[in-house]
């Protein structure tokens, strides 16, 4: 099964934190036009073609791509949007994360995780090997606060080619002042307080999901095993793109040792391809998303080969140029 959590935090408004979106406030938009893309094929909603200014294809496309090579339906599960989705989901009932610098993120943390962990009994269910991934723009930010409060040496990735590495270092030291000075360490206190409503669903699923788990993501994901590991549960294997390995201002082989994470890499070798928009991957720009690492490394566990899965991608991403 693959499944996406998605989810808005207002740090994404925030000018220069996210690239995710045409303008600031357009990233909230960002997973419901994902979803569509992935469910569908297309988006739906406004006249516009899966790509970024620059002509860089989402991941939601080359997640899209091989939702379509391996014919494994998506699941959306909704942590807390501001937009009503048009495709089919599960519901979290969560609300849009708040800005950590006037009031707590994720009042509702402790609901998310229940409401998780009630998601991950269901898909337990309904299969053996689950590729969970997630949407929410800004959340490389709340993955830094996050993984700062539970004690880690953290640096995150970014979507954008010039990681904002000095805007995320002083918001996180300007919201981690009232942890420190309460001692917070509990880590669902700590997610209401800095973190996003992906993070506690995507903890509770991976507390009672009885078979394979797969995190599929970066930095985010490695908030998402900080936390499952602060509460002593076992800690999932983790899928990413190699973009986000060698990007240079992110630690995040470093991390996963660090807790002892199983982590796969995935390299589609866009630079190889052909496709200009593609290409641009290899330089930084966007390196994960929706997925997209993650229903890569599906496609392989499910026996297609990496010319299959590139030649998918490519003609995915071509048909929306």
């Amino acid at each position: 099964m693959f499944c996406v959590i998605l989810g808005n935090t207002l740090i994404s408004t925030i000018p220069g934190f996210s690239g995710a979106g045409p303008t600031p406030e357009k990233t909230l938009l960002t997973p419901n036009l994902d979803a569509e893309l992935v469910t569908t094929g297309r988006i739906t909603s406004l006249p516009l073609k899966p790509n970024t200014p620059t002509g860089c294809p989402t991941p939601a496309s080359i997640t899209r791509a091989m939702i379509e090579l391996t014919g494994v339906p998506p699941l959306f599960i909704n942590a807390g949007l501001k937009y009503p989705l048009t495709v089919s989901y599960l519901d979290a009932l969560g609300g849009i994360g708040e800005d950590p610098r006037s009031s707590n993120a994720v009042p509702l943390a402790k609901n998310l995780f229940l409401h998780g962990q009630e998601i991950g009994k269901f898909l337990s269910w309904s299969s053996d090997l689950l590729i969970l991934g997630e949407c929410i723009p800004g959340g490389t930010t709340t993955a830094l606060c996050v993984l700062r409060a539970l004690g880690y040496p953290a640096t995150v990735s970014s979507s954008l080619v010039q990681n904002p590495v000095n805007q995320k270092e002083a918001f996180c030291r300007q919201v981690l002042t009232g942890i420190a000075a309460n001692n917070i360490t509990d880590p669902i206190e700590i997610i209401k307080r800095v973190g996003d409503p992906m993070i506690p669903v995507a903890a509770g699923i991976a507390n009672t999901y009885t078979g394979t788990l797969v995190l599929a993501g970066g930095t985010q994901m490695l908030a998402v095993c900080g936390v499952i590991k602060a509460m002593n549960d076992s800690v999932p294997a983790v899928a990413t793109t190699v973009y986000v390995r060698d990007d240079r201002t992110a630690n995040v082989q470093e991390l996963a040792e660090m807790m002892g994470i199983s982590i796969y890499y995935v390299d589609p070798g866009f630079g190889e391809l052909g496709h200009d928009g593609l290409a641009r991957y290899c330089h930084g720009e966007v390196k994960e998303g929706t997925g997209a690492g993650g229903a890569m490394f599906m496609a392989c566990m499910m026996g297609f080969t990496p010319d299959q899965i590139q030649k998918k991608i490519f003609e995915t991403v071509q048909a929306y140029s």
